[in-house]
C-alpha cells in the first residue's frame, strides 16, 4: 500500500544518510540468529559447492555473508555506507579471510568484475525504487554465470512503503511478483520461487531464480 507522497520522497533522499548514521546501532541490533537460514540453504543448494558470491546491500557482514563465508565461497560484499563497509572489514578482515571483497558501491552504479555464481540481497535491493529496480535486475541477471542463482527480499505487491532504522525512516518499494518473474525469466532463469511474507523467516517475502541459461 502507498503512503503518503511526501513522506515517501522525503524518506527516498534520506535513506542511504540514515544507514550511514545507524550502521553502529544496526551492527548492534540486527539479529544474528540466522532465521534466513532456510532460505540461504535454499540458495546454496541451487549454487555449485564452491564459487563465487555477490552481497548487495552486505551491511556489517553479520550474519549472512558469515554464512556463506563458512561454506567456503568467494564473496563480494558491496554496501553503499562506508562505516558499514568499515564494520564488515573489522567482523572479517582479507587477513583472515582472503577470498572476501569489501567495497563501498551503489547497487545503482556497480562496478564489478566477472561473473557471479550467485547474487543476492537480503533487505538491501528493496531499497531501490520502482524504476530503478527494473533498470538494475536485467543487469545483475547478466552478473550471474550460467547455472547460477538470484535471491532476493521483496514486497507482497508494487508500491512503495516506509520502514524505520534506529528510529528514522527508510524507503522501501517493490514491483509485483509477476514483473519480477517476467523480468528474471528474462534474464535467462529457468526456475522462479516466490514466497510471500513467510513465516518461517520473520515475514519475509523472498524471490529465488535458479538455473541461469548459457
Amino acid at each position: 500500500m502507498n503512503e503518503n507522497p511526501e513522506q515517501i520522497a522525503l524518506a527516498k533522499r534520506s535513506t542511504k544518510d540514515i544507514y550511514e548514521r545507524q550502521a553502529r546501532h544496526w551492527d548492534d541490533v540486527r539479529p544474528t540468529s540466522l532465521y534466513e537460514k532456510p532460505w540461504l540453504d535454499r540458495f546454496a543448494s541451487a549454487l555449485p559447492p564452491k564459487g563465487r558470491l555477490l552481497d548487495l546491500g552486505c551491511g556489517s557482514g553479520i550474519p549472512v555473508a558469515g554464512y556463506f563465508l563458512g561454506k567456503g565461497y568467494a564473496l563480494v560484499g558491496v554496501d553503499y555506507s562506508e562505516t558499514m563497509i568499515e564494520l564488515a572489514r573489522q567482523h572479517y578482515p582479507d587477513t583472515d579471510w582472503p577470498e572476501v571483497e569489501w567495497k563501498v558501491q551503489d547497487i545503482k552504479r556497480l562496478s564489478l568484475s566477472g561473473q557471479f555464481e550467485g547474487i543476492y540481497s537480503w533487505d538491501g535491493f528493496f531499497h531501490l525504487s520502482i524504476d530503478q529496480q527494473r533498470d538494475v535486475l536485467p543487469k545483475l541477471s547478466d552478473l550471474v554465470k550460467a547455472q547460477g542463482a538470484i535471491m532476493l527480499t521483496v514486497g507482497t505487491g508494487e508500491g512503495e512503503v516506509t520502514g524505520t532504522v534506529g528510529g528514522e525512516t527508510v524507503y522501501h518499494a517493490s514491483l509485483a511478483p509477476d514483473e519480477y518473474k517476467d523480468l528474471l525469466s528474462q534474464g535467462g532463469f529457468e526456475t522462479i520461487s516466490y514466497v510471500a511474507e513467510d513465516q518461517n523467516c520473520m515475514g519475509r517475502s523472498v524471490l529465488l531464480a535458479s538455473g541461469k541459461r548459457a
